[in-house]
């Protein structure tokens, strides 16, 4: 039982230090500047991790490396815990973990993103936060509405969106499981 709140107690801090990292990176690929207060959240909640990373791996094209490498150093710690600690598995496989890790994050901000564009649209399409989270999901809906064109005024390409991130999401799991289920053999 202790174990099972000091996981969850790990999986929650470094999930959402991941997802502000994350929104980060993601923010400057897309050159959104987010309201005044959004920002200075995100930047004061990240830049004890992210500076002394980027002392080592300044930026390269334009893009923060130091906020991804952070987000795979928050999953790799969290996964380190829960089963490396625990269980004694290779660093090779916890690192293998925490790249899944990684990308079950991106899928999940990406739905989250996504949500928040669908009830900023019902609720308040005028919202401050509106056209940032609009910018953001972007690069996502974008492909989608060349084929998935709006049916009797309303856009669905959100909703496949959310589907095909499911599926990625399920594929990941069995991939994850897979592995876990080969080294536990070993």
């Amino acid at each position: 039982m202790l174990r099972d709140i000091l996981s969850f107690v790990i999986d929650t801090v470094t999930g959402l230090l991941a997802g502000f990292l994350l929104l980060r990176f993601w923010m400057q690929v897309q050159r959104v500047r987010p309201p005044i207060g959004l920002a200075q959240a995100i930047f004061q909640l990240t830049d004890w991790i992210v500076h002394p990373i980027r002392r080592v791996v300044p930026g390269f094209r334009g893009y923060d490396w130091a906020s991804l490498i952070a987000v795979f150093l928050a999953a790799f710690v969290s996964i380190a815990i829960d089963f490396w600690l625990l269980a004694r598995f290779p660093i090779v496989v916890i690192a293998i973990l925490a790249l899944f890790r990684v990308i079950q994050w991106i899928v999940y901000g990406l739905m989250a993103l996504l949500l928040l564009e669908a009830i900023f649209s019902w609720v308040n399409p005028q919202a401050p936060f509106a056209p940032f989270i609009r910018a953001l999901n972007s690069p996502v809906l974008s492909p989608l509405r060349k084929f998935v064109p709006p049916f009797g005024g309303l856009d669905f390409s959100p909703m496949v969106a959310l589907i095909l991130l499911q599926v990625i999401n399920r594929v990941l799991s069995a991939l994850q499981e897979e592995l876990l289920t080969k080294v536990t053999f070993f």
